[in-house]
């Protein structure tokens, strides 16, 4: 085995080799090319909403590891908990030796869910993996193996979760066939011209064209579409599709992985229609950065697989138990549901002065703190502008803010800023995304 040294001399690295540029080199010889990078930037540290890179340079970070950081980075209180538990054990498989930290995270995940009966927790390790997990479930209680999903949403890399995906580009080029007996139903979006009308229309036609409703397992939607555009699932919307899975004896599926975890103002962005789904997915930032993820449902349904058919070696880790339970109390202590809706205005009322100034910017909107604004050339929704999303993200990051694009179309910026930001550090972020905005479009 050769040393870090050794590879070091073989390779001709340096010290100058940890700038960026040498880091890039570095990367574009050792890591798989389909492993992109948004940015070129490549991070030292990190406190909340700021991070610095190798070479001290300073960012605001409004992508948050893509919705996973809405404590911040390295909270106190989660930095603790990790490395108390580090002292105890790492790792024994839950499913060999059981721990208490499992048992006590499910117990308060079982106690946040929305639900019309008691719940039932199974904790995994990645989004992907507890959407994956869903569908076994609902296929086990219900005897059933169709499902239907939205265009535009986003669940996950695997074969399975890319096919409930409704976007090809650049997740399911390349990859199929995917499983058999998957539907996609269009997600309501007004500015885009679909209703939600529409929306229950396209599915009952589903109903008649595609796959009857008694072979259908579940319907899976994200409330508040992530990777899709951050496009909000109407409320009424959302009750009249448990009212349909009632009437077919359909499960209804809530992918809470981008929009959980108070990210809306709500512990769950499905809370918001009144609407209980009978299976809750959830990751990102429950705990922090550190990973996990969880399926919650109702517990006849989540009971319905037999010991053994549910599991994983690292599913539910101590470190990741730890980190969530950490996080959970720093939602009550610090009162983030609220800081969240309060936090969410502000940003919208500072976006929607820049559509005001600005016509590219056609759409803005949000629930809580996730909040997006959509591009187009002119302001004509027939013609989304991804290159200028393109142009702004780079200008931020020049400029010492880091954005991230969303959408089918490539043409949104969504925020996704810790929530325990201060009101300097997000105006001084929008202030970035006002000015660079002002010099590419006037």
């Amino acid at each position: 085995m050769r040393s870090k040294q050794a590879l070091q001399q073989q390779n001709g690295f340096s010290e100058a080799m940890s700038s960026n540029s040498g880091l890039l080199a570095r990367r574009t010889d050792a890591v798989a090319r389909g492993v992109a990078n948004m940015h070129n930037i490549y991070a030292q540290r990190a406190e909340n909403a700021e991070v610095w890179d190798v070479e001290g340079n300073r960012y605001i970070d409004f992508a948050g590891g893509i919705g996973v950081l809405n404590t911040g980075h390295r909270h106190p209180r989660l930095v603790a908990a990790i490395l108390e538990q580090m002292q105890r054990y790492t790792h024994t498989c839950f499913q060999v030796l059981p721990y208490e930290p499992y048992v006590e995270l499910a117990e308060r995940l079982n106690a946040l869910a929305p639900s019309t009966g008691p719940n039932k927790t199974l904790l995994l390790t990645t989004g992907a993996e507890a959407v994956e997990n869903a569908v076994k479930i609902a296929r086990a209680y219900t005897g059933r193996s169709a499902l239907i999903a939205f265009n535009g949403g986003y669940h996950g890399r695997t074969i399975m979760t890319l096919g409930l995906t409704g976007k090809v580009l650049p997740y399911k080029a390349g990859f199929g066939p995917f499983p058999t007996e998957i539907y996609h139903a269009p997600f309501p979006m007004d500015v885009h011209g679909i209703s939600p009308d529409q929306s229950l229309a396209a599915l009952e036609n589903i109903f008649r064209c595609d796959v009857e409703p008694s072979r259908v397992a579940a319907i899976i939607i994200e409330p508040v579409q992530g990777e899709g555009g951050f496009y909000v699932a109407p409320f009424d919307f959302l009750r009249k599709l448990r009212a349909l899975c009632d009437e077919h004896g359909i499960l209804l599926i809530a992918d809470e992985v981008q929009a959980g975890a108070g990210r809306t103002g709500k512990f769950f962005a499905i809370e918001h229609s009144g609407v209980c789904p009978d299976l809750i997915t959830v990751a990102k930032s429950i705990a922090g950065g550190i990973p996990i993820s969880a399926v919650v449902g109702r517990a006849e349904v989540m009971d319905s697989v037999g010991p053994g058919g549910l599991g994983g070696t690292y599913a539910g880790s101590p470190l990741g138990c730890v980190a969530a339970l950490a996080v959970l109390d720093v939602f009550e202590e610090e009162g983030i549901l609220g800081r969240s809706v309060q936090l969410g205005e502000h940003m919208l009322k500072r976006l929607s002065a820049m559509a005001d100034r600005w016509r590219c910017i056609g759409d803005v909107r949000g629930l809580g703190s996730m909040v997006a604004m959509e591009l187009f050339s002119e302001g004509e929704p027939r013609l989304p502008h991804p290159d200028l999303a393109k142009q702004l993200v780079a200008a931020a990051a020049q400029r010492g803010l880091i954005l991230l694009s969303c959408g089918i179309y490539g043409n949104t910026i969504r925020v996704l800023v810790p929530l325990t930001a201060s009101d300097e550090i997000v105006d001084e972020g929008l202030d970035i995304i006002e000015s660079c905005l002002g010099e590419l479009v006037e």
